[in-house]
């Protein structure tokens, strides 16, 4: 992008990322056209109504910048002005398996739109050398131009629900571009609403980097459940130890009933599946075996519910068993790969008697999701999934 050019930026993917940062670029004095298929959200933006409240700092500015400084539209001819495209669409893991179909749409979509010297970032979260290869071609495909007629690089957003704005506004950034200019491009434009912005020397790096801090925390979790179930086992406070434990060179992570949500439970498959499809198999033994470990602890924590609900002077199948959460993280209201919904239904299909309570559902929300509300102080067994205690 030639200096001096306006800057007018597109974000592609009004989600629980996407949408905090439009709002954050918006609230540096830039105007942003916000791309999103769900109709009712852009209706509602545009109406000052933040869709996501449960996000902190976010209703605030919605309220200031939702249909004025961010326009947001089903509609991706609304961004065809704009010569930043910024790419933040979900990713989908089926059994270990990529489903990379959105981002594919957006980006032929964007292609479409592609003028020279327009600039397109995705930040949504990828296997490495997905940027230079996959993204790039299916750019060139679709415009008709050539990598040096535009700008491309990956900035993987690193925020975390409930946190979204602080984390923008505070946390480390990474950017690389699949070519030297590109990265520049990218880094001039991002450091205008990014404070804390770092250049890597290229898109893979910067893709890597994410797919690396993943793997790290669902590595260090079923280190952690390993080491739960051991001290159980030996009757040792793991909480007490693990406070001792940690230090300058120790960081064990806390033990937990799986690991839920958009991140962690996904991006070791993206490196698994290409050292697999590389014949590389002994290369992700350790992620493989994480992921397996956290996947069981459903069955370890099921186990111990039925151990708690065989001690009660009644029939196993009449035993009234609350769960206190079924959201991936507390208080977050997110169900995306939870572990505590799987353990719901896990317990479910053995036939017991389970009912939820989880405060940040109402209770025709949880009907709705096909479960039976229940009050806990008319519960025999109750279970804290985000404490790992029982009531």
């Amino acid at each position: 992008m030639m200096d001096g050019t306006e800057i007018k930026i597109s974000v592609i993917g009004l989600g629980r990322a996407g949408l905090p940062l439009a709002a954050v670029i918006a609230d540096n004095g830039y105007n942003i056209v916000g791309i999103d298929l769900d109709r009712k959200k852009c209706e509602l933006i545009n109406s000052g109504i933040n869709p996501l409240p449960e996000e902190p700092g976010l209703d605030d500015l919605i309220r200031k910048h939702g249909g004025s400084s961010i326009f947001a539209s089903p509609e991706y001819d609304s961004a065809s002005s704009c010569n930043v495209y910024i790419v933040i669409v979900p990713l989908l893991i089926n059994n270990g398996v990529l489903e990379i179909k959105p981002l594919e749409s957006a980006l032929r979509r964007i292609g479409k739109l592609l003028k020279k010297n327009d600039l397109v970032v995705i930040e949504t979260t990828i296997p490495p050398l997905t940027t230079e290869k996959y993204a790039l071609s299916l750019l060139e495909e679709e415009s008709g131009l050539r990598l040096g007629d535009f700008y491309l690089a990956h900035s993987p957003e690193r925020i975390m629900s409930g946190k979204c704005i602080v984390r923008l506004k505070e946390f480390p950034k990474i950017i690389g571009g699949v070519n030297k200019e590109s990265g520049i491009c990218a880094y001039k434009i991002y450091s205008k609403f990014i404070p804390n912005l770092n250049l890597v020397s290229s898109a893979k790096v910067a893709e890597f980097i994410k797919n690396m801090e993943g793997c790290y925390r669902d590595v260090n979790i079923a280190l952690a459940n390993e080491l739960y179930k051991i001290a159980d086992e030996l009757e040792v406070d793991f909480f007490e130890s693990r406070k001792y434990a940690n230090h300058k060179y120790c960081d064990v992570h806390l033990p937990s009933t799986g690991v839920g949500g958009h991140c962690i439970p996904v991006y070791p498959w993206f490196l698994i599946n290409e050292m697999e499809k590389r014949g590389k198999n002994g290369h992700v033994r350790l992620l493989k075996t994480s992921r397996k470990i956290n996947d069981e602890m459903i069955e370890y924590w099921a186990s111990k519910i039925i151990d708690k609900c065989l001690k009660i002077d009644k029939p196993l199948k009449e035993v009234k068993i609350c769960i206190k959460g079924i959201t991936y993280r507390k208080d977050i209201k997110d169900i995306n790969h939870s572990r505590n919904l799987v353990l719901v239904k896990f317990l479910l299909d053995k036939g017991l008697n389970v009912t939820v309570f989880d405060k940040t559902f109402k209770k025709e929300e949880v009907q709705n999701f096909g479960l039976q509300w229940g009050d806990p102080n008319e519960s025999d067994v109750i279970f804290d999934p985000f404490e790992l205690k029982f009531e």
